[in-house]
């Protein structure tokens, strides 16, 4: 039989640790949502100054920047990986790893010298438990990330693009589409890619070309634009992995709720079974000991 107590003490332990995953998974849907408006935001702001890029190309100015060449031959690429600072957030970082390795693994492949930089704590661990090599390591990032310091990476990372130290920059992190749709994602931001055909033929709303007036010159304008469009599209990398996160994280604290509600209810019945049966037990020690007095 069941020991009664340890029954009611593990009972109790299973329900403080239902108290304490109920209060995170309420914690991070409250950082979710913070999080998601932020993305939500800035996806606006991202769209914009791209569809200002495309019209300026659907306008007939030869688009032409640092930041837009191909180039020939990609001797040397850089990696940035995103992963959290803390656990508890379900597949998330596994699943940005397994893409950053499999990237990893294809980019050695090619014979392409590689330089990997990692955001999170977590990613870092498990780099170093891989020993992988890690030339830039950032754990200051939690889940509003600042658009300065993202920006102050894009600085750096653009002027080695441009100085020819480095000829592909691959972003690995967690794409949010939906609440319920996140998806690991390596996503090549430099060369920033050129408008396509099909996105400078839709560039006016109209499907018109329209006409532009560029003061000072169109040179001026594209120079100003692209280097900005890069830093949003990195900082949206960035919101994009914060928002993943926190809903990793929700989910994840969600089930362990319920599965620590299921346990109590197992215990419960376990727990009142071995009470009926001890007092069942007692019962037949007393009229057993009546029929002995009895007799």
């Amino acid at each position: 039989m069941a020991n009664i107590r340890e029954l009611d003490k593990r009972r109790k332990s299973v329900r403080n640790i239902r108290k304490i995953t109920r209060t995170m998974e309420l914690i991070a849907t409250a950082r979710f949502k913070k999080a998601m408006d932020r993305a939500a935001a800035a996806n606006d702001y991202t769209e914009r100054i791209t569809q200002i890029v495309r019209d300026l190309a659907s306008a007939g100015l030869e688009v032409s920047h640092p930041l837009l060449a191909e180039r020939a031959t990609v001797k040397s690429s850089t990696m940035l990986m995103l992963t959290s600072n803390r656990g508890l957030c379900g597949g998330y970082n596994g699943g940005v790893i397994r893409a950053a390795l499999l990237r990893r693994k294809e980019v050695s492949e090619s014979g392409i010298e590689l330089d990997f930089e990692i955001s999170g704590k977590r990613g870092i661990s498990a780099m170093k438990f891989r020993e992988v090599k890690i030339d830039e390591m950032y754990t200051h990032f939690e889940d509003q990330p600042a658009f300065e310091e993202v920006a102050a990476i894009a600085d750096r990372l653009m002027e080695e693009f441009t100085s020819g130290r480095m000829d592909r920059l691959d972003v690995v992190f967690t794409r949010f589409i939906s609440v319920s749709k996140q998806v690991p994602v390596v996503e090549t931001l430099l060369p920033f890619a050129q408008p396509t055909a099909e996105e400078t033929a839709n560039a006016s709303p109209d499907g018109k070309n329209a006409d532009y007036e560029f003061l000072p010159s169109a040179e001026s304008i594209l120079e100003e634009v692209v280097p900005a469009s890069f830093r949003v599209k990195l900082f949206k990398c960035f919101l994009d992995a914060a928002v993943s996160e926190q809903i990793a994280r929700m989910v994840a604290m969600k089930s362990a709720t319920e599965n620590a509600g299921d346990i109590i209810k197992q215990l419960s019945m376990t727990f009142n079974r071995a009470r009926q049966s001890k007092i069942t037990q007692e019962i037949m020690e007393i009229i057993g000991g009546v029929e002995a007095m009895e007799n």
